[in-house]
């Protein structure tokens, strides 16, 4: 086959106008994407204790307001972000109702380091406000986020290691040996798949236990280290209506004005806004693999700006309701590569469904019921995930560990965000007047590495906006030459 045939097959496969499918074929598409989305959006408040109906309602209302912002012209679905939960642990580790609003107001804070930045990038140009955040900051950054959280993880796996092991190896072989959608959506995979699992236990060996907390479990045989299900989350699946409202004021940000704690306000906002600087970095691969995928470049028009200011907006809009920080989710930008369908009419369908969702407590209770085991295995693989990530960050990005400012950042990083989380503190306190700070490992790690960058002599010589055009060259490349 010619340059030229190709050429026009590759027009031909790529659709930048769902209307000529029909609506039949673009409401399925945009339920495609909402099903991609769902299994790790709804992961996220089931982790932290956030509202799951407000997380869905917001995942829609940010998505179309990032689509908005953005001259609707990227096709980006906002779901939870998985980056912020070791802030949300720092302020509510046991999924506090009371202190979850402490924590989603430093997450409304860290969105609007989004605006912040847009702003400097709109004056003074995307290179010059991203060399103060290169890879040995921002990859180390990122590992430390994930193994700071790696303890809950296995708690939660504790409680039935054969039912998070089962989670964990669906999760690996849908992701390493699945196709299609299968590969795409291993996550809710692994939930379903051991999920059914737990179900046919608990119908052949279940035995009702009283756990060391009081709370009854359904376990295996009566063994309370092999729980499958809560006796109460069974209980609220039967109670919970079809049909009610997401979200309720007394869980949202406003509530806590009424008697505020500015200890903790202070803590939390202090904590939880550095970890903006990891999740920025991912905005910005994200859009670039969103590029590289449709082939146009969104970091030019609609402009990186723009997608930041829509990213953060709809994160600090959903953070002030009570539901967890949005992010652009690779999930969907693995089904436009899978469907070709690049018009992001698609998305914003998938966002309405996810809104109407939203409105169903019996949908929230079913996956409030998921069992603990399955949520630790399903988080363990998470968790190592996002540490992975850094550790790809520095990889491709080659940086030079033979330079010793490099390495010194790095190990201040590491040391400062893991060590401080697993102290006996777990949190460094500060005295302010009367009032004591608490500053997370993490928030200290990035904020020391950041410090460190920019007064030690020399200069890191690779960049993260460098490295993503550079990706995208390569992705475009490789294109062509299976063409």
């Amino acid at each position: 086959m010619s340059t030229k045939n190709s050429n026009e097959t590759k027009v031909q496969e790529a659709v930048y106008d769902a209307k000529q499918l029909g609506t039949p074929r673009m409401l399925v598409l945009g339920l495609q994407h909402m099903f991609a989305m769902f299994g790790a959006t709804v992961l996220v408040p089931a982790l932290t204790g956030l509202s799951v109906s407000a997380t869905l309602l917001f995942a829609g209302v940010g998505t179309l307001l990032f689509h908005l912002i953005s001259k609707r012209k990227v096709p980006a679905f906002l779901g939870s972000s998985f980056a912020f939960l070791a802030g949300y642990a720092a302020i509510a580790p046991n999924g506090e109702k009371e202190l979850l609003p402490y924590a989603c107001l430093g997450v409304a804070c860290a969105g609007l380091v989004y605006l912040i930045l847009a702003a400097l990038i709109k004056s003074f140009g995307v290179n010059r406000v991203m060399k103060y955040f290169p890879p040995i900051v921002t990859g180390p950054i990122i590992i430390g986020i994930g193994l700071s959280l790696s303890q809950s993880a296995v708690d939660n796996c504790s409680t039935n290691w054969l039912v998070a092991l089962i989670a964990i190896l669906i999760v690996v072989i849908c992701n390493l040996c699945g196709k299609g959608m299968i590969r795409i959506i291993p996550i809710i995979l692994g939930v379903l798949g051991s999920c059914f699992v737990a179900i046919i236990l608990a119908l052949i060996f279940g035995q009702t236990i009283t756990g060391a907390d009081g709370a009854e479990y359904i376990t295996i045989g009566g063994v309370e280290n092999l729980r499958l299900f809560s006796v109460a989350s069974i209980d609220a699946i039967k109670e919970a209506s079809w049909i009610g409202l997401p979200f309720k004021m007394s869980d949202t940000v406003f509530s806590i004005f009424s008697n505020p704690d500015t200890k903790l306000i202070i803590t939390a906002i202090i904590t939880i806004v550095p970890i903006s600087v990891a999740t920025i970095v991912e905005h910005i691969g994200d859009i670039s693999a969103i590029s590289s995928t449709v082939d146009r470049n969104f970091i030019e028009d609609p402009g990186l700006h723009r997608t930041l200011t829509g990213d953060g907006l709809a994160t600090f809009v959903a953070s002030l309701f009570g539901a967890p920080a949005n992010t652009t989710y690779g999930e969907n930008t693995g089904v436009l590569s899978l469907s070709k369908v690049y018009d992001p009419v698609v998305i914003r369908i998938a966002a309405v469904f996810a809104m109407i969702f939203s409105f169903s407590p019996k949908i929230a209770a079913c996956i409030s019921a998921i069992p603990t085991p399955v949520m630790g295995g399903i988080s363990l693989v998470l968790y190592g995930m996002i540490s992975a990530v850094g550790v790809r960050n520095i990889v491709e990005n080659k940086v030079d560990f033979s330079e010793s400012r490099n390495v010194i950042i790095a190990a201040i990083i590491l040391v400062l965000a893991i060590g401080i989380t697993y102290s006996s503190a777990g949190a460094i306190n500060i005295p302010c007047g009367s009032m004591v700070i608490s500053l997370s490992g993490l928030a200290v790690g990035s904020l020391a590495g950041i410090i460190l960058n920019a007064v030690l002599p020399g200069r890191d010589k690779t960049d993260n906006i460098e490295a993503v055009h550079k990706k995208t060259e390569e992705i475009k490349t490789d294109k062509e030459k299976t063409e």
